[in-house]
């Protein structure tokens, strides 16, 4: 910048460029920047400086030079004498500077003569023709000039000794290592601070530094240059003119610089260099001014924010002056603050609760104080502030859990579970929960009365990691002390910090029936066994780690029943919701209340056959300890299993207990009850005198359900010659006929002898054009395809005219497993054993939905059953009492219906004391009975 100056005056020195140049920093005006101008001596010359253009290398003493006159004159202000500027002398003025005399302040010293008297400059030789009263002027000068060139020849001072310093200028990166740099400088530099001169201020905030420290000469690092970013401190970016296209500064970036300049620029001062940057080149350091912290004035004024990675390097003692200054700035909306507001929070920015629910390893479930949990919407999640956990995997993606995620939600778990925790909201995020969905999260600081910080644990601990937050971003109020807490860990090596591999623990997850079978002995054998509950399925249903046998187990109790809760959003979405029954949300939150994620104590009694442990749980210790069944019953939030009331196994408390519970119409019992034994939507039944029949099986769908042909039945004989006359005329070709549910055509079928048309009622409509058939005379169905099975049947042959002959049965009482189970297979395979090809003795007690109900015999009625034999032998099952009593009740002849239900449930005891057949593992509890 070329500034014109008045013939003299006086100005202050902003910085030396070499022995005989420096840069004079004038008055800035109201809102302005301060004009700057660079200033030679006038007819001296010193040694040129190390740059570029001569590969680093000064001239000789040229160094010293100009030492010499920055430790003189830079911060100071000087009287200038003008003697050259304008068009003549280009971008800089040329004249004399004068200071007081040091030993003498009445003096001045011209700055020109003393450099030349101690060998730092030269004076020029003057050539060509000088206008005679400038040399008159001048005479004076020129004689002091060469009176001190002669002296500092006879004393060979400066570039007059015989050895005059020679400067090698080396980079960092280039020359040495920056890390070098920093362990020399711990290791020798007194206090573990090196000197060095601030050579150029790129921005507020990184600096170009030159080592001076003598203490470095023997290490070889004396004279090393390098970048310095100020720790702690980030500052706007001054921008670039000579870029194409240029690039702008941002806000407040020349406030910074200047700001800096003033105090910095070419003063030798401390610095402490605490590392690099991730290119290895830049150093981190903290710079040591006599009169503060350099860093806080920056932060105070507003011209930077704290920068937190370089705040992690620093010193954890150094770091609260920094947000104490940044604080106030903000407050005071000063500098790049100018447009900031606290962070708006939705709820109170302070609050009490108990924690209901840990979900990973920095996120809680908190029900506040004050409030009832009596629906998920009452808690509120929270998550640590500025802390990073692991993340747990993604079973369904293959994405695997990080490692120690289990670890810190164990501990988190441990330190916050059931307990009273105080909560500091300090900011909220919009977290992703999908494609297009987001959630307003709180973030915070979690205390104890043992854990005054409970994110400040789990670093220390080395389970979890500081968030690195953008320099803008709100933070923990205590972010230093996780900061400290993270280095400690570090460097220590604790957990995630550690070098050596880590072992993932795997736990067995027996919620697959098969394994749960396998080892339900085991646990049974165990008696009282440790658990912790990790998710509650409804009020006494749940998902159990235990630890001891380190093995995850589906848990029911064993005598008690909670009503069905509300269905989760990803059973709904995925269609298998169940409806919610009254009190059901009201008897989980009571268990997610209770015991969710505590440690309880069970006593395993057996298994299902959806592999569902069963038993007794307990909670609380020493006095506190209670059977949880006990509590859930005493509420009217469960009800006492019905069979174990009837067989006589439900403990007299418990029944007490559910008593007491009617009797104060709580919870379940405050609503009308619908009777077991009066079923409020009855099924329909067809009431009739129970017959004796004999028959003949023609399929068998499963092991209680067949279709039958009774023997000596005319419709049978006349349709099987009808339908051989209709084959024998039209052929086994199709022929168009309407498909249509329900209607009754003629169907082809292969009997193994030849294909055959059949009657058959069209069921449904398959894909691909094909449609399924029930085959009305004999009862197996079968998908056939319309173009080339189907035909219209005669009128004559209709259902109106001849009904269909293969009855829909069902062996009654008895309920079997399904066909795709295994104990489904074996019943129908005894079934069939039993009641294939054979003529049987079957008792008709009437109809139900469609379906006869049928007592079988494979001799006389007077012998054992086949419904009592399936069921001796734990392949069926009786129904339910109350299903029992309904039919008994709603058919004609009930004294064989009301024998037979006592056989069958004599022959039931039998085989579940035997443990035969579904009774192996024990105890079906009501959820696996449908």
């Amino acid at each position: 910048m070329i500034s014109i100056l008045p013939a003299t005056g006086s100005a202050k020195v902003k910085s030396v460029l070499s022995g005989d140049t420096v840069v004079l920093l004038g008055r800035a005006a109201e809102g302005g920047k301060a004009p700057e101008v660079t200033f030679t001596f006038e007819r001296v010359t010193a040694p040129r400086m190390a740059s570029k253009a001569n590969n680093n290398v000064d001239d000789p003493e040229a160094f010293p030079s100009r030492e010499w006159l920055r430790n003189l004159c830079v911060g100071k202000t000087v009287f200038f004498e003008t003697r050259k500027q304008g068009a003549t002398a280009g971008d800089r003025v040329y004249g004399l500077l004068f200071m007081p005399d040091p030993s003498d302040k009445t003096k001045q010293w011209n700055l020109s003569v003393e450099s030349v008297r101690r060998g730092f400059c030269i004076p020029k030789v003057l050539g060509g023709d000088v206008d005679t009263d400038a040399a008159d002027e001048s005479a004076g000068y020129e004689s002091a000039l060469q009176v001190a060139y002669k002296e500092a020849v006879s004393n060979r001072a400066g570039v007059h000794s015989d050895k005059p310093l020679v400067r090698k200028l080396m980079n960092a990166g280039d020359e040495f290592e920056a890390m070098t740099l920093v362990n020399k400088s711990k290791r020798v530099c007194t206090g573990g601070t090196v000197k060095c001169v601030i050579e150029y201020v790129f921005d507020g905030s990184r600096f170009r530094c030159l080592v001076t420290d003598p203490e470095l000469e023997s290490q070889g690092l004396i004279y090393g240059s390098f970048t310095l970013i100020l720790a702690g401190v980030s500052c706007p970016r001054v921008g670039n003119p000579r870029l194409n296209p240029p690039t702008p500064s941002e806000p407040f970036a020349e406030a910074a610089r200047d700001f800096v300049e003033l105090r910095l620029l070419q003063r030798e001062l401390e610095v402490t260099l605490h590392g690099c940057d991730k290119s290895g080149v830049c150093l981190v350091g903290t710079v040591h001014h006599p009169r503060g912290n350099i860093s806080a004035e920056i932060l105070k004024n507003g011209l930077g924010r704290i920068s937190d990675w370089t705040v992690r390097m620093m010193s954890p003692g150094e770091v609260p002056p920094l947000r104490i200054a940044e604080n106030a700035a903000k407050r005071a909306t000063l500098g790049v603050f100018e447009s900031y507001k606290p962070p708006v929070l939705t709820g109170a920015s302070e609050f009490m609760g108990t924690v209901i629910e840990v979900t990973s390893g920095d996120t809680l479930m908190i029900l506040p104080n004050g409030e009832t949990y009596d629906a998920e919407s009452k808690l509120k999640k929270i998550s640590l502030a500025s802390l990073r956990a692991p993340r747990a995997g993604n079973e369904r993606t293959g994405k695997p859990d990080e490692p120690f995620s289990a670890e810190c939600k164990e501990r988190l778990r441990a330190m916050t579970i059931g307990k009273s925790v105080k909560v500091n909201v300090n900011y909220e995020r919009e977290i992703p929960m999908g494609p297009n969905a987001t959630e307003k999260r709180q973030f915070g600081t979690i205390s104890t009365k043992q854990k005054a910080d409970i994110g400040e644990v789990l670093i220390s601990e080395g389970l979890a990691t500081t968030q690195r937050h953008r320099d803008d971003d709100e933070k923990s109020a205590r972010y230093d002390e996780l900061v400290a807490a993270e280095s400690v860990a570090t460097a220590a090596k604790k957990g995630v910090h550690s070098t050596s591999e880590y072992k993932k623990k795997t736990v067995n997850d027996l919620t697959d029936p098969k394994k749960a079978k396998t080892y339900a002995g085991t646990l049974q054998r165990a008696g009282n066994t440790k658990a912790i509950v990790d998710y509650v399925f409804n009020g006494s249903r749940f998902k159990l780690f235990i630890p001891s046998e380190n093995c995850y187990v589906a848990f029911a109790l064993s005598n008690g029943r909670c009503p069905q809760p509300s269905p989760s959003a990803g059973a709904a979405s995925r269609g298998k919701a169940k409806p919610a029954e009254p009190f059901g949300d009201a008897s989980k939150c009571h268990s997610r209340l209770n015991v969710l994620q505590r440690q309880v104590e069970i006593v395993c009694t057996g298994v299902t056959m959806g592999g569902v442990m069963t038993g007794d749980l307990y909670v609380g210790q020493g006095a506190q300890r209670r059977d949880y069944c006990i509590e859930l019953v005493a509420s009217g939030l469960a009800t006492v299993d019905q069979r174990k009331i009837d067989y006589g196994e439900a403990p007299k408390v418990l029944i007490d207990s559910q008593t007491a519970a009617q009797e104060n119409k709580l919870g379940i019992w405050s609503i009308a009850q619908v009777k077991k034994d009066e079923p409020a939507a009855a099924k329909v039944f067809d009431k009739a005198d129970s017959k004796i029949a004999e028959i003949q099986i023609s399929e068998i769908r499963s092991g209680n359900h067949f279709f039958f042909r009774v023997n000596g039945d005319e419709s049978a004989k006349v349709i099987d010659d009808s339908m051989k006359i209709f084959t024998d005329t039209n052929g086994t070709n199709a022929a168009p006929c309407e498909v249509k549910v329900g209607k009754v055509v003629a169907a082809l079928f292969d009997d193994g002898a030849s294909n055959s048309w059949y009657r058959a009622k069209v069921l449904e409509k398959t894909d691909k054009g094909k449609v399924r058939v029930l085959f009305i005379d004999h009862g197996n169905e079968a998908v056939v395809s319309p173009a080339s099975h189907l035909r219209p049947l005669d009128m004559s042959l209709g259902t109106d005219q001849i009904p269909a002959v293969a009855k829909d049965g069902k062996l009654v009482f008895s309920k079997v497993r399904p066909i795709e189970e295994d104990d489904g297979i074996d019943a129908a395979r005894m079934f069939q054993g039993m009641a294939w090809g054979k003529d049987l003795k079957a008792r008709l007690h009437g109809e139900a939905e469609g379906q006869v109900l049928v007592t079988l015999y494979e001799a006389d009625t007077d012998s054992p059953s086949i419904n009592e034999k399936l069921v001796s032998e734990g392949l069926a099952r009786i129904g339910k009492r109350y299903e029992v009593y309904d039919i008994v009740n709603r058919m004609g002849n009930s004294d064989s219906l009301g024998k037979l239900a006592k056989d069958l449930e004599a022959a039931q005891n039998s085989a579940r004391k035997s443990r035969k057949g579904m009774w192996v593992y024990g105890e079906i509890p009501e959820e696996d009975e449908d």
